[in-house]
């Protein structure tokens, strides 16, 4: 059961942004280049765990983020790290993204990362216990310098004594540079 869910979500996730990327690459590839937000930026707002794992420090926690994006000059890659705090414990993940432009100064980004817990055994917006992460989000530069973005991220069993899942989503403004 757990491998199904687990198939059928990121089938869903990679479908997604298989079809944003053939939507995008009916356009030349300088010209996407151009279209999708390119550059680097740090930016905070609000993050919210959407799951409880059923046991005691489990429950879902709203809190804040700030996350970061360094893009990889001439790739579709992208290193990011994001910090989920408010709860008992924050969660830092590292993660890396393959990110599709999808219109002018917009990105899609699909991705993977670790979530490492600063007291593990309690609460924050992924779970609590240090797991592995699927990310998947979008970026917009709304105005010179400055970036809006939403993810949702899938903590991969994520709660000490549980095989439950957690989930968080993300939003924020940030500043590119």
């Amino acid at each position: 059961m757990r491998l199904a869910k687990l198939t059928a979500t990121a089938a869903l996730a990679l479908s997604s942004i298989l079809v944003s990327a053939g939507i995008a690459s009916a356009q030349p590839v300088q010209q996407l280049q151009q279209q999708g937000m390119n550059g680097s930026y740090i930016g905070a707002g609000v993050s919210a765990g959407v799951t409880n794992g059923g046991q005691q420090e489990d429950a879902a926690t709203f809190g804040g983020n700030v996350q970061g994006r360094y893009a990889i000059p001439k790739s579709q890659v992208s290193v990011r790290g994001a910090a989920l705090f408010g709860g008992n414990s924050t969660a830092l993940i590292p993660m890396v993204t393959l990110d599709a432009p999808v219109a002018k100064n917009t990105n899609v980004y699909l991705g993977g990362g670790y979530s490492f817990q600063t007291n593990e055994g309690y609460a924050s917006q992924l779970g609590n216990k240090n797991a592995p992460v699927v990310t998947l989000g979008a970026e917009s530069e709304v105005a010179k310098n400055i970036v809006v973005y939403g993810d949702a991220k899938w903590g991969i069993d994520a709660y000490k004594n549980s095989s439950a899942d957690a989930v968080s989503l993300q939003t924020g403004v940030g500043y590119r540079f």
